[in-house]
């Protein structure tokens, strides 16, 4: 079920544990790769210096799991989704792409998904050779 911060799968489940902030931080720097989550983060862990420590102590707490034999384990190979963030650089990439191609803005942000407005921002970017900017 999505909650009012409209995140699905894993990205929802920290959220709701943990907060909006924390699941989009993870998003943002371990997106499309796999972490280990461990029973218990130390203060030097990366989730830690991702989320915070009362954000990661909450995720951890969250995604331990107890074996068969009665062992708390964290969870290996978790996937992490790009999330929102992941899906509008494709969006904003493949908009550079059409303009690059010549396709007008209209045309370029309707394929991109992007609004027209972003479209004539961009190209006038591209064409003021300031591309570097856009990522």
């Amino acid at each position: 079920m999505k909650a009012s911060h409209g995140l699905d799968g894993i990205l929802g489940e920290i959220a709701d544990v943990a907060g909006i902030a924390a699941a989009l931080a993870l998003a943002e720097q371990y997106g499309g790769t796999q972490v280990h989550f461990p029973r218990v983060a130390g203060a030097d862990h990366w989730l830690v210096r991702c989320v915070g420590e009362e954000a990661a102590k909450a995720i951890c707490a969250y995604m331990t799991v107890t074996d068969a034999d009665g062992h708390r384990k964290g969870q290996r190979g978790v996937l992490i989704p790009r999330g929102p963030m992941g899906l509008m650089r494709q969006a904003k990439r493949r908009l550079v792409k059409e303009l690059q191609a010549g396709t007008s803005a209209r045309e370029a942000a309707r394929r991109a998904g992007l609004g027209e407005r972003t479209a004539w921002y961009t190209k006038a970017k591209l064409k003021d050779g300031r591309q570097d900017d856009l990522f």
